[in-house]
């Protein structure tokens, strides 16, 4: 019976133990003479013999069949190591009952079986916490459903979690297999910490994976902070993503000359493996970041500052600034008056003639061809502003080569699909702008050359299109609204009165007499109308003004002083959009100062940290701009589609006016309309559309003012994009002891209050 015993230990099947009905239970017919304390100390001994070979069996399978490398490491550990420990425990047990050791046999050489049962006691409860391990890997519930259970980051944060125990024997087992766990890991970081390869196996389980549905055809990678164990911080993760991203680079350039980008790799090898090997486990995060940032800022000083210059980082800023974010005024207006000119002539095409009184864009037909050449006619006319004594406009140049306006696919405006990122950056602000062009989505984008997309990701275009669409979408609504005073015969009597001869006629006095009451009553009639959009064109100004001067240039400004390493603080900016000679005249000194100063600035700032400081700067614009305040982009798209309305409607009624007068002074008529009734249809509307401009401009001066009462308080409602960047950036709580990198600190946002003091003031 004890041999049987041993054996059912061992995980060989026994007719000591049963199953019945789905219940291990012992057969107790086999063994009647049995008294009930020893039945009781035979089932102990049965479900540990159980659980042995059930997990030997779990164990095994989860070894072969698991995708994750790190949860087959601790299924290998458990079998290799502690249940080859249970089987020498039954070994030694064993030995010491044939040599007849008096530690188990006694008198007569009986063998008490409470002594068996008592030297595997202590293996029951190591036992149980090991088939729980197995159950978190690989549950139960899910294994019917094909899933591929615990990912590798879960069961490393587990077995963490579980070594705080008052069992020393569990916690000795917890820290064993998280050894095996955090190895594996390991494993895979530096695969893509020293070669930027992703690991062969366990691909799906590593944190970092390639963008399969980036839409250009470099190789991208993004972060699952799903896959991510706790101990690292957000911010270790985005420096091994980005050093990951730049030696996966530089091995597919390989073939590009770049001096000295293949060689430094190599010899930095023995010192980047010894940083790695010091780890030890459990480990720290303190010291895992310290590793990092040590590769990191090796990398940054050998590689990546020749990869990545200074003067090409702040080439490309400073034309996604002046082009993207309005900063070149010549460029936007140039833009609006083309793409405008486009949608009459495809309304002249289609003659919808409908569409143009109601303000909407009902079967108007906008091509791709057409937006195209809506950008190709603004790049013509930008250059001939040039004179033929004015240098090169270089910039103009690289920004017609690369800035691209084209039709939305559907696919832009989401930095990652769904699924890998539940609250994507296009989820900060639902509303849509970029329809406001073109009566169809469209969006204006910089294509981001190699290596320049080590530094600027996709992700932060679509946010540069985003703020793009918005300050675009203001500008378009003031010089709407501005060309409405440009059109004489709105404002005065146009064409001039008869004079003498003609007036002193007494026909020329009734014509005379006749039309001056026509104007005087159309003057009255066209008061509120004049009203309305002069405040409308107030508020816009200063809202525009407010975002252009305010918020973008001051904050352009304070990131390019801390680029280039300049101690003295940026110039107060101008509120308006700036023009070629005025960005000449502003920008050229520095840039060519930076050239002197890149090598030293860099230094100082290796380029992820550079990567951080930027995106930090797009969050602080996202948040000062009030594009996350749903409600106020809400109202403004309502006040900016009203002005399209209410543009088009007076216009309309100008084109209705002048057929008037020629059918009543010259006796030109039109059998086909009826101008009249039809004066009266936009009458209505127009006053409609104005009722609805002023009911807009109160209700965007009441969200401003909730705005500004919410963030009073505090100073608050900075926006976390931590989740949406894949990092966290530098300055939150993560990165306190972060010594690696100069933070930078983006400029306290131009407060509310301001703009909501410049409209009280107009409004008196």
């Amino acid at each position: 019976m004890l041999h049987e015993i041993l054996l059912s230990l061992s995980g060989q099947p026994s007719p000591l133990f049963n199953t019945h009905k789905g219940e291990q239970v012992e057969n107790e017919d086999s063994f009647p003479l049995l008294s009930p304390p020893e039945k009781a100390l035979l089932s102990s001994v049965g479900h540990l013999s159980r659980l042995h070979a059930q997990l030997r069996k779990q164990a095994a399978e989860i070894s072969s069949t698991n995708p994750s490398v790190i949860c087959r490491s601790v299924s290998t550990a458990i079998l290799g190591t502690h249940l080859n420990e249970f089987q020498k425990k039954i070994l030694e047990v064993e030995r010491a009952i044939l040599a007849e050791d008096s530690g188990y046999v006694g008198g007569y050489g009986i063998v008490p079986l409470s002594t068996i049962v008592g030297e595997f006691a202590p293996w029951t409860r190591r036992m149980d916490w090991l088939w729980e391990i197995i159950r978190f890997i690989q549950p139960e519930q899910r294994k019917s459903e094909r899933s591929n259970g615990s990912t590798g980051a879960a069961i490393i944060d587990h077995l963490r979690v579980e070594a705080q125990t008052g069992y020393l024997d569990i916690k000795e087992m917890a820290l064993s297999l998280g050894k095996a766990a955090e190895a594996a890991w390991m494993k895979q970081v530096s695969m893509w910490l020293l070669y930027g390869n992703l690991p062969i196996y366990g691909k799906d389980d590593f944190f970092i994976r390639e963008d399969l549905e980036n839409p250009d055809d470099e190789t991208q990678f993004s972060m699952h902070p799903r896959l991510l164990p706790e101990f690292v911080t957000s911010q270790t993760a985005s420096s091994i993503l980005f050093i990951g991203k730049s030696l996966n680079h530089i091995r597919a350039k390989r073939k590009i000359s770049i001096a000295g980008a293949s060689a430094a790799p190599v010899t930095l090898y023995q010192e980047h493996i010894k940083q790695l090997a010091s780890l030890e486990s459990p480990m720290s995060s303190s010291k895992l970041t310290a590793a990092v940032d040590c590769i990191r800022l090796s990398l940054s000083k050998s590689t990546l500052s020749k990869l990545l210059p200074l003067p090409k980082i702040l080439e490309i800023l400073q034309l996604l600034h002046n082009f993207l974010l309005l900063r070149r005024g010549e460029f936007a207006v140039a833009l609006v008056v083309h793409a405008d000119s486009r949608v009459d002539e495809s309304r002249r095409r289609g003659a919808t003639m409908a569409s143009g009184v109601s303000g909407k864009f009902e079967g108007l037909t906008i091509k791709e061809g057409d937006v195209t050449a809506a950008l190709t006619q603004t790049w013509a006319e930008l250059f001939s502003l040039q004179k033929e004594e004015d240098p090169t406009d270089e910039e103009l140049e690289l920004a017609r080569e690369l800035v691209s306006l084209s039709v939305s696919s559907g696919k832009v405006g989401r930095p990652m699909t769904p699924a890998q990122n539940p609250n994507p950056i296009s989820d900060i602000s639902s509303v849509p702008f970029d329809d406001l062009l073109f009566p169809i989505p469209t969006y204006l984008t910089a294509q981001i050359r190699a290596p320049l997309d080590l530094f600027i990701s996709h992700s932060d275009m679509v946010i540069y299109t985003r703020i793009h669409s918005y300050l675009l979408g203001i500008r378009r609504a003031q010089l709407r609204l501005g060309d409405l005073w440009k059109r004489t015969p709105l404002r005065r009597t146009h064409p001039t009165p008869w004079g003498p001869p003609k007036s002193n006629s007494p026909f020329g006095q009734a014509r005379l007499k006749a039309s001056r009451q026509r104007e005087n009553a159309r003057l009255r009639q066209m008061r509120p109308v004049w009203a309305s959009g002069s405040a409308c064109l107030f508020v816009l100004s200063e809202v525009g003004g407010f975002f252009q001067g305010d918020v973008v240039n001051e904050s352009w400004q304070h990131l390019q002083h801390w680029i280039q390493g300049h101690s003295s603080a940026p110039s107060a900016p101008n509120s308006r959009p700036g023009t070629s000679s005025s960005f000449k005249a502003q920008f050229d000194s520095p840039k060519n100062d930076s050239l002197g100063s890149g090598r030293e600035t860099m230094g100082r700032h290796d380029p992820e940290a550079l990567t951080v400081a930027h995106r930090r700067h797009l969050s602080s614009l996202i948040h000062s701009l009030l594009l996350a305040e749903v409600p106020f982009a809400k109202t403004l798209r309502g006040l900016l589609t009203n002005v399209d309305r209410f543009a088009a409607l007076v216009i309309r009624l100008e084109t209705i006016q002048r057929n008037m007068d020629l059918e009543a002074d010259e006796g030109v008529e039109d059998a086909l309309f009826d101008y009249a009734s039809e004066e009266r249809e936009v009458w209505e509307e127009l006053c409609a559309t104005r009722n609805d401009v002023d009911v807009s401009i109160q209700n965007l001066v009441t969200s401003l003012r909730d705005i500004d009462d919410s963030r009073s308080g505090d100073g608050g409602g900075q926006i976390d994009l931590a989740q949406n960047f894949g990092q966290t950036l530098p300055g939150t709580q993560h990165d306190n002891t972060d010594p690696g990198f100069n933070h930078y600190v983006p400029p306290k946002p131009a407060g509310v209050d301001r703009l909501l003091m410049k409209l009280d003031f107009g409004s008196l």
